[in-house]
């Protein structure tokens, strides 16, 4: 059975990796940086659409893979949940 892939995935798809990534962690510096609430909701509005993609992507990926990832995203939702109450 073919599944067909959504477009926003095909775009994403075809996007330049270096670029991704510089993009991601300019919005985490941003996120790390900004005063108080601001940077913890803007570090949440990451994870959120990191989760809405791990979720897309979990079944191709190897199980080091999802290991590796959801440390990260925990402790990228830990500090966005630190600058929430601290700030």
């Amino acid at each position: 059975m073919q599944r067909t892939q959504s477009p926003v995935l095909s775009r994403l798809a075809r996007l330049n990796p270096t670029t991704v990534f510089l993009a991601a962690l300019v919005l985490v510096l941003v996120g790390l940086f900004a005063p108080g609430p601001a940077g913890g909701v803007l570090l949440l509005v990451l994870a959120a659409g990191l989760v809405g993609l791990m979720s897309v992507t979990w079944p191709v990926q190897r199980p080091a893979t999802r290991v590796l990832r959801l440390v990260m995203l925990t402790l990228l939702i830990a500090v966005a949940l630190a600058k929430l109450t601290v700030g």
